[in-house]
Formats: C-alpha cells, structure tokens, sequence
C-alpha cells in the first residue's frame, strides 16, 4: 500500500506570526508554504491582508496567493481541489508542504474527507429565506443559524448573508447541517500524514499585537488601496466582507470617522481572533506552541522541527 504523503500544517489566530514561522520552517526542511488564508487569494489587496512581499518570502516558494480577482468569487471546493493538486506537485520534487493559515475551513477542507458537492436547491426555500432576512435583517438570520448550525455561525460573519442563507437552507432540506453534509464520517483512513502545529500567546499579547498590526496596515497605506479597489471594481464578491476592507470603505462612504474606523476594525480583528482560536481548540490534534517561551522565529521554527524529529522528516 502506498504511504500517505506528510503534510505540515500550522495555524492559529490572525497576527501570531504563522508566516514568519512557517517561512523559518521551510528553510530547515526545504518546504514549500500554501497559504490557507481566504483573503490572500485575492489580487491587489495587500496591505489589508498582510500579505507577504517576494523579499519577506525568502525565496521560499509560496502557493495560493493572488490567484483571483477582488471581485470574482473564490470557493472553499476550489481551493481543496487546487491544494490536493499543490501536495502531490510539491512532494513529487521531494519538498515537504507546509498549509498555513487561520481560515478553518480552509484547512480542514485539506487534511479531513470534505464533499462539496452541494445538495440540490430548492429555490423556493431560499427566496423564502431572503424575503425572510429582509424583513428581520442578517444579524436575526445570523442568531437562527448559531441555534441550528453554531459551528457554521462561527465562521460566517453576520453580513455574509448570502452564506447564512445558504446554511440555513441546507439545513432546513436535509436535517444536517453544513459542516455535516460536507465531512465524510464513515472514512477512516487519514488523507495525510500529518503533524499541526497552533501558535498560541497570552490573550492581550495577542490583542496588543493585533492593534499594532492595524497601526501599521494604515502608515503602509490602507486607505489608499482601499481607494483604488473602490474606484477600479464596481463589485467586490465575498472580498468586501474582508476584515480592513469593509472597515475602510464605511469610512470613506462618510459613515464614521477614521479614528472610529479605525477602533472598530482593531475590535473586529479581536473578535475574529477569538473565532478562530475557538475553532481550532476544538481539534485535538493541534500541538500548540506558545510563542512567548521562545526568543525568536527561528527558535519556534526549531522546536517544530525537534517535534517533528522522527515522524515525518524520516517518512
């Protein structure tokens, strides 16, 4: 029987330094890095995403970055599908690849059985559904789907509507919910060989890190990208849910100055933060590293390898 292909995953909250890290790692083990992150895969917004730039990379080949437009919509079924392609391509050449990210879907959509082969629509559910929010609104429609389907209310933000709407209804077709339709239980066989690895600090560490973060995206010029995206795209897709983006653009439409923009895009990326750290907690087989018990980048990068010694460095 073939030996399943390793796989280096590291993840955790926004502003945790998972690339640094993960550039650091691939360095020792001559990896190659794919992104995980749902808005890195967008195309001239860079600033708002922390990006990383050619010189930050290192030389180390990154993947799905810049892969569409801001205005094009970008699935969680395209991405499982470009990635398995990406792990067989790196690990041909002999490199190790290592996900990256904090969308979780993303990354369970990689090393777990997901299907997103989408149930059959029924249409009149949904135009049930979007009368329905029209009249409650998305933070109403948002509560109902965190009663039925908390694990999807997690990750959707209450203004992605059309995803809300789309939960519900599969929910309200087939008694499952989302998470449940997609995840294959009855496989038993792991796709990868895997080793997880979650960065993790003391909670207002990781608030203050955040807040320095949103500092610096507005000194680099986030309100001028911000400015070019409106003036260039007359729709931006699932890109304008972005956090930094949205924030910006309410600023510039007038709605709230940019000292309150400002306040409320560092909460907003403390709140996601919290999320994501909730959704990763709940997977067991995340070794968690807490980056406050380490000098540098490099430091943590070791300790990776030093956990890793034996398992996958020698498959």
């Amino acid at each position: 029987m073939e030996p399943l292909k390793s796989l280096i995953a590291i993840v955790g909250p926004t502003a945790s330094g998972k690339t640094d890290v993960a550039i650091e790692l691939a360095k020792m083990i001559k990896g190659e890095v794919i992104s995980a992150d749902s808005m890195l895969v967008y195309r001239q917004m860079n600033i708002g995403t922390a990006k990383p730039t050619l010189d930050e990379m290192q030389g180390i080949p990154h993947h799905m970055i810049d892969i569409v437009d801001p205005d094009e919509e970008f699935s969680v079924a395209m991405y499982q599908s470009e990635v398995e392609e990406l792990i067989n391509e790196i690990t041909n050449v002999g490199n190790l690849p290592i996900l990256v990210g904090g969308t979780g879907l993303y990354v369970r959509s990689v090393i777990d059985h997901y299907d997103f082969t989408p149930p059959s629509k029924e249409n009149h559910l949904r135009e049930e559904l979007k009368l329905k929010a029209e009249r409650v609104g998305p933070e109403a429609m948002h509560r109902k789907l965190s009663e039925v389907d908390p694990e999807s209310a997690l990750r959707l933000h209450p203004n992605d509507l059309r995803r809300v709407i789309r939960a519900l209804e599969v929910y309200y077709q087939t008694g499952k919910t989302i998470s449940e339709y997609q995840y294959i239980n009855k496989v038993d066989k792991p796709k990868y060989n895997l080793k997880m690895f979650g960065l993790t600090m003391d909670r207002q560490l990781l608030y203050k890190r955040i807040e320095q973060r949103v500092d610096i995206m507005l000194q680099k010029g986030l309100i001028d990208e911000v400015k070019n995206l409106m003036q260039q795209y007359e729709t931006w897709g699932t890109a304008l849910q972005g956090l930094g983006y949205k924030e910006i653009i309410g600023y510039l439409k007038g709605e709230y100055s940019l000292q309150e923009a400002t306040e409320i895009l560092k909460r907003n990326t403390r709140r996601f933060a919290k999320r994501q750290l909730t959704w990763f907690r709940a997977d067991k087989r995340i070794h968690w590293v807490n980056i406050e018990c380490f000098e540098n980048k490099k430091a943590i990068a070791k300790e990776i390898v030093k956990q890793m010694a034996g398992d996958l460095l020698t498959t």
